[in-house]
């Protein structure tokens, strides 16, 4: 079975199909299928309202099962920001580096114990038969005072878990105790029950 992944974004397909091809599911964009998807406004006031608005649009446009994650760091010391808004914190077209540096600046002066942040991915898959399923997964951590480590994408340079930023874990140790490793397998689980009650 074949379900399209509401992202471009190659890292997170790649997280996508060490997940879902043990269940038989290829994971694919739609760009893969020729299929270009229309910008999402995502309006919604939390990740799982934005991983929905970016799945249906995707089941709507290309008729196949689709799954979409939203996904952001939130900061105590920063009233929870940058929250739903990460991917754009620092302006639309701010790179990474660019982020995570604009991100640092503002924590310069907050001390290590109130360093406390935490990512979240919320997870929307629709389903053939258009029924949905939803996951949230949460990794507590702090934020490092520098980056560190060269691995990963976003946020992973200054995110610590324990004294490891996330850029310094290998995929494995990764999918393990992150966040979106975390929605995945509840994800994985929910579709289990759903093919193995269609059959």
């Amino acid at each position: 079975m074949k379900f399209i992944i509401a992202s471009n974004n190659q890292k997170k397909l790649k997280e996508l199909e060490r997940i879902l091809n043990p269940l038989g599911i290829s994971a694919v964009t739609a760009l893969q299928e020729g299929i270009t998807l229309d910008d999402v406004d995502e309006t919604g006031t939390t990740f799982s309202e934005n991983a929905f608005l970016k799945a249906n649009a995707a089941f709507k446009k290309t008729g196949l099962p689709s799954v979409a994650d939203d996904s952001g760091l939130s900061v105590d010391a920063l009233d929870g920001r940058p929250g739903i808004y990460t991917a754009r914190y620092g302006g639309e077209d701010a790179t990474d580096e660019e982020k995570y540096l604009k991100l640092l600046n503002e924590l310069k002066d907050v001390p290590d114990e109130r360093r406390t942040a935490r990512f979240t991915s919320a997870i929307c898959c629709i389903l053939p038969d258009g029924s949905k399923i939803e996951t949230i997964g949460v990794c507590e951590g702090k934020i490092a005072f520098e980056p560190c480590g060269e691995g990963g994408f976003g946020y992973d340079p200054v995110f610590l878990y324990g004294n490891k930023s996330y850029a310094q874990l290998t995929a494995e140790e990764k999918d393990a105790i992150s966040h979106r490793g975390k929605a995945l397998r509840n994800l994985k689980s929910e579709l289990e029950k759903y093919f193995n009650s269609n059959k």
